[in-house]
Formats: C-alpha cells, structure tokens, sequence
C-alpha cells in the first residue's frame, strides 16, 4: 500500500513523538467523504508489549483508542485546521472486539460526521485482517498550537 502521508509528514501535522506517535502511514484521504484511512503496524519491538501482558501480549485498549484519535487528528488538519490541535474531550460507543497482537496491521478508518472551529466528532474503527477490532466515537476540542 503506498503512502499518501509518510511517517516524516505525519510527525509535521501532530505534535506527538516517539514512543506516542501512533500512526505509521495514511493510505486513503478523501476529503470530500470526510474519511481517512491510516496505519499502524503493531510491533513486537514495542515496549508496551513486555509488560501487557508478558506471557499473551495485546496491545493496550487505550493506545489503540489514542492512535484512532491520532487518525482523526490528521483528518482535521487535512480539512484545513492547520492552526489548531484536535485535543480528546470524549469517547463514547467504545467497543472492545478483539484483541491485538504483535505482528497485526491496524486500518484505522475515520470519519469526520462533525467539524467546526471549536471541535468535532469522529466516528473511528481499527481493523486487523478486515475484522474490526475496536470501535468508538471520538469527540475533540480544536485548539491553537500556541497555548498547547
């Protein structure tokens, strides 16, 4: 699957770094349909791994939630909020299908179903071998980077 954002431009649109930013690549963007498409290839080389849990490894609930944020994010700045940051206010509908492994490719699929100046919705699922794995509508602040 080829990029249409690498990890380099990704880390120009968010302000996260290593060991917190969570999206490898985006590989669909449709503006019009309010949608984007990133992903996150779960490795075993991640430190949450060691300790979550040490004999069946799964990658944490939240971090999970935190990179399907992270996607909406992106998704926002792309709609041309390019001076703010798409802060979490809120998770709701949060379904937990299936755990992921060391090794998994997450799809992290979002779409905007509101956005102004303020903040938004986004409704967001992660998916790993076309099944969903987690699922849940994401509500954000927009804030200026500034008085980040």
């Amino acid at each position: 699957m080829k990029a249409i954002l690498d990890h380099k431009k990704i880390a120009k649109i968010l302000p996260h770094r290593y060991p917190f930013l969570l999206v490898d690549k985006v590989i669909h963007l449709d503006l019009e349909k309010n949608e984007i498409i990133g992903i996150k290839n779960a490795t075993i080389n991640e430190e949450f791994f060691n300790g979550h849990f040490p004999n069946v490894p799964i990658m944490p609930g939240v971090l999970i939630i935190e990179a399907m944020a992270q996607t909406g994010g992106i998704l926002v700045h792309e709609k041309g909020f390019h001076d703010k940051i798409a802060v979490l206010l809120n998770i709701s509908e949060a379904k937990f299908r299936k755990p992921i492994y060391p090794g998994d490719v997450i799809h992290l699929h979002a779409t905007s179903l509101h956005i102004s100046n303020k903040g938004g919705k986004i409704k967001s699922k992660a998916i790993v071998n076309d099944k969903i794995a987690v699922e849940a509508i994401l509500s954000f602040a927009l804030v200026e980077k500034e008085k980040l």
